[in-house]
């Protein structure tokens, strides 16, 4: 399946350099197309509707407001779109797009390192099947493949495709902390995302069982217990009930 994008962000990019094979692209006159085709090989084509009729997938990956204006170069030549577009359903796609299958997609720029999650909103029009698994299974090879219905796609996408920009924060704080207690910044780094790494492992094999894993490594009494209760003071948990909203209704 050849596949082609429209925008060549930071999301294309991610997508691209996953898959590692020659890219072709578009973009609306950044030059990341270019740059991007220069990285991996391929071609920064010369419109949308061209990249269109050369791929058996349009992915659209350029900026939500310009549907619009995208779809009326490239709708009469696309066979296929999946939309990468936040904030934008599946019903605003295929309006765009009429008549040409329409999938909608939520990932995480983890894709890159084939590590990904990957929101999948369940198709609201009936679709060919083989055509849909022959796309996840595209998708799939980057990472693990969710599928959501449409009306949660949003919440999805405060979970897994901000979480990247989540757990960098979280990391650059303890860093931070290590190195205010005396600790070499490139030794805390190591610590903290092999720790949070592992961590992830440890709570998959304990089936996400999270108040166990705590109890595993928090005495009573004991430090862990107290570092705990300093981010319950702190406000985590509502620092986190607050970014959902903000995420999902701003």
């Amino acid at each position: 399946m050849q596949v082609g994008f429209i925008g060549a962000g930071n999301m294309a990019r991610a997508l691209a350099r996953g898959w590692g094979d020659p890219v072709l692209c578009t973009d609306s006159g950044s030059g990341r197309a270019a740059a991007l085709v220069a990285e991996l090989g391929g071609e920064a084509v010369k419109s949308n509707k061209e990249l269109a009729e050369r791929v058996d997938l349009v992915i659209l990956a350029h900026k939500p407001a310009q549907l619009a204006e995208v779809a009326w170069e490239a709708a009469g030549a696309a066979k296929a779109v999946v939309s990468l577009l936040g904030r934008t359903s599946q019903a605003d796609v295929r309006s765009a797009y009429p008549g040409v299958p329409v999938f909608r997609l939520e990932p995480n720029t983890t894709v890159e390192v084939r590590r990904g999650v990957l929101a999948f909103a369940e198709p609201e029009v009936q679709a060919d099947d083989g055509l849909y698994e022959q796309i996840k299974e595209r998708f799939g090879r980057l990472g693990k493949v969710v599928e959501v219905p449409e009306r949660l796609m949003a919440v999805a996408g405060a979970l897994s495709g901000v979480g990247p920009a989540y757990w960098a924060l979280l990391v650059e704080a303890q860093v931070d902390a290590a190195v205010r207690g005396g600790m070499p910044a490139a030794v805390a780094l190591d610590l903290v995302t092999e720790t949070m790494a592992g961590s992830a492992e440890l709570l998959r094999a304990r089936g996400g069982d999270t108040l166990a894993m705590r109890r595993e490594v928090a005495s009573p009494g004991g430090t862990t217990a107290r570092g705990l209760a300093a981010l319950e003071r702190g406000g985590i948990r509502s620092a986190f009930h607050d970014a959902m909203d903000d995420v999902v209704g701003g």
